[in-house]
């Protein structure tokens, strides 16, 4: 079987019709989901984007494939997508947005159709500083928002026209080999800035904006007071401002809806539909103003859920409840290739969880090691219950079920002990946190010297 994978930049998971957002419009994912396993609770595994890139890619995490940071550079010891689909007879095609760093731009892939953008592309490999002082220059994730023209806009028609292209040359082959083409966007990533007419589909004045937007810094965790510092959200910007940004947002996603439109009706408009597997899915969330936060980088749930539907040529219509995420993407791509799983990978097949639902809760985890935490910061989502766990500080706890607004911290409530102490066992069943800590800052004082 052929497979089509779209992915996104920044695309949180409930932000979608099919996710049932009361204002956003995105038809095309909406009529997407009906006709696939739409994956309500899929995570990311590190909230940023090259880690949790090299991380999918690889089906490992990213602190097996020392994905750091911002600059990581994928060491090629470590088998990719391209790599194994490859053995298995695959075309394997690379279109847009990847945000790899260093000189090899296929990792593993046997095409490229179109590279990242110049100024996405980072040879140098650098870590961030990850200092007390260490601070973005500006507001501007949010402050710069509004209707406009924009390169984001123009590249992600240019990877559509692109994968078009590729698909009609392929709906006319007689060839049998079948590929695997992945189709990266910019949108929604900021800039905050959408074509006129997705921007006048919404009217910022009647939004309903998130009820902690103005959340005052003082009341909140340490390890957040000090991410908003870093990451210039600790004053929140104007009303006005907020409600324009949050248009923007919600402008782009409308926008990006209608390139996956454009690339949906390749494929079912020629013989490709009755032999192609379709992903969706994005890197990382938005916190678009939940908890006073811009961008992503911690583990609220707009920061690292993400949208996920895979349709298969059947089109079966399931809504998946178990968590999963991104690192389950390969060990999909491998059982659709008819290919083994290695024993290292840690995810399983999006297939597997749907035709054997867990008996027990299944646990997923994300981590981070980049600006604004000055030590390690780690998710585990179990159940109904999630556990950020930060090195050298006290951890949070929420039970999703019934705060899904994250609003109300467990991790300090007798009542919840059991639960947070079972949390933690079951994290440091997977990883080391103050281990992983450590292994992160050498290398990146490596790289830094």
């Amino acid at each position: 079987m052929n497979i089509v994978f779209l992915f996104s930049d920044e695309h949180t998971g409930t932000v979608m019709g099919n996710s049932g957002h009361p204002t956003v419009r995105t038809p095309h994912l909406d009529h997407l989901s009906d006709q696939c396993y739409t994956y309500d609770n899929a995570y990311c595994n590190y909230p940023i984007c090259t880690p949790s890139r090299l991380s999918m890619l690889t089906g490992q995490y990213p602190h097996q494939v020392d994905a750091w940071d911002l600059g990581a550079i994928l060491d090629r010891k470590h088998k990719t997508w391209g790599d194994y689909l490859n053995e298995a007879g695959y075309e394997t095609v690379l279109c847009g947005r990847t945000h790899f760093n260093g000189k090899d731009r296929l990792l593993g892939f046997s095409d490229r159709l179109l590279d990242d953008l110049p100024r996405w592309r980072n040879t140098s490999g650098r870590p961030p500083r990850r200092t007390p002082d260490d601070r973005r220059g500006s507001n501007s994730h949010v402050s710069e928002c509004g209707p406009g023209d924009h390169e984001h806009t123009k590249y992600d028609q240019e990877v559509a026209d692109l994968a078009i292209d590729f698909l009609q040359t392929k709906a006319a082959s007689s060839s049998k080999k079948p590929f695997l083409l992945y189709c990266g966007f910019m949108h929604p990533h900021f800039p905050l800035i959408p074509p006129p007419e997705f921007y006048a589909l919404y009217e910022p004045d009647s939004l309903e904006l998130p009820d902690t937007w103005n959340e005052p810094l003082e009341s909140q965790h340490p390890i957040i007071q000090h991410h908003r510092w870093a990451w210039r959200n600790d004053i929140p910007p104007p009303e006005d401002t907020v409600r324009c940004a949050l248009a923007s947002y919600y402008a782009l996603v409308s926008c990006l809806d209608a390139q996956i439109g454009r690339i949906l009706n390749a494929i079912d408009s020629s013989e490709l539909g009755e032999n192609t597997v379709v992903i969706y899915t994005s890197d990382h969330g938005e916190m678009a103003g939940s908890h006073g936060i811009w961008q992503k980088q911690c583990f609220y749930e707009s920061a690292v859920k993400v949208p996920l539907m895979l349709r298969m040529p059947s089109y079966e219509n399931k809504r998946i409840t178990q968590n999963v995420s991104l690192v389950d993407v390969l060990p999909t791509l491998l059982e659709i290739a008819d290919m083994d799983k290695p024993s290292d990978l840690p995810g399983e097949s999006l297939l597997k969880v749907v035709r054997n639902p867990y008996d027990t809760p299944r646990a997923v985890i994300s981590e981070y090691h980049d600006r604004g935490m000055l030590n390690a910061g780690y998710m585990l989502r179990q159940g109904d219950y999630k556990l950020c766990y930060y090195v050298g500080s006290r951890p949070q706890l929420f039970n999703i079920a019934i705060d899904p607004l994250e609003n109300s911290d467990l991790a300090l409530n007798p009542e919840y002990t059991a639960v947070r102490n079972d949390m933690e066992t079951a994290l440091r069943a997977i990883i080391d946190p103050e281990r992983i800590d450590i292994l992160a800052k050498e290398n990146q004082q490596i790289r830094r010297s």
